[in-house]
C-alpha cells in the first residue's frame, strides 16, 4: 500500500485535531527557531526583557501588556516567514508580486516592532518617572 503524501483531513476531528494541531505547532516553532536568524534575535531579546518587565512594571496587568506585545512580534515574524517560504515555494525567479508579498510581509513586522518598542518605551519612562528622574509624560 502507497504511503499518502497529503494529510488526511476527514479523520482530523475532536481530541486527534487537538493533538495534531500542538504536533503541527511545535513542528512549526522548532523550525522557526532552527531556520529563521530573525525569530531566534527577537526571541532571545523576549527571554532577556522578561526580567526587565517584572522590574519595571507596576502592575501585573502592565507586565502582562509587555509580554503580549512582545509575544506579538514573534506571531508577526512567523507570519512574515510563512509568506517567504510559500512565495520561495512558488518559485526563486524575481516577479514584482512575490516581492510586494515579501515587503509587506516585512512591513508587517517592523510595525509589530514599533508597536512593541512605544509600549516597551511608555512603561519605562513611567519606571522612571515614579522615581522623580524623568518629566516627559
Amino acid at each position: 500500500m502507497a504511503k499518502k503524501s497529503y494529510f488526511d483531513k476527514s479523520s482530523n476531528t475532536g481530541i486527534r485535531h487537538l493533538i495534531n494541531a500542538t504536533r503541527f505547532s511545535m513542528q512549526g516553532l522548532k523550525s522557526a527557531f532552527m531556520y529563521e536568524s530573525a525569530f531566534r534575535q527577537e526571541l532571545a531579546l523576549l527571554v532577556c526583557m522578561i526580567p526587565v518587565g517584572l522590574i519595571i512594571s507596576p502592575s501585573p496587568k502592565e507586565f502582562v501588556l509587555l509580554m503580549a506585545v512582545s509575544v506579538f512580534v514573534l506571531v508577526v515574524e512567523l507570519l512574515n516567514s510563512a509568506i517567504e517560504a510559500a512565495v520561495d515555494r512558488i518559485g526563486m525567479e524575481h516577479h514584482p508580486k512575490s516581492e510586494l508579498a515579501k515587503d509587506y510581509g516585512s512591513a508587517a513586522t517592523m510595525m509589530a516592532l514599533l508597536i512593541a518598542g512605544s509600549v516597551w518605551a511608555t512603561v519605562i519612562v513611567g519606571y522612571f518617572n515614579r522615581w522623580g528622574q524623568v518629566w516627559i509624560f
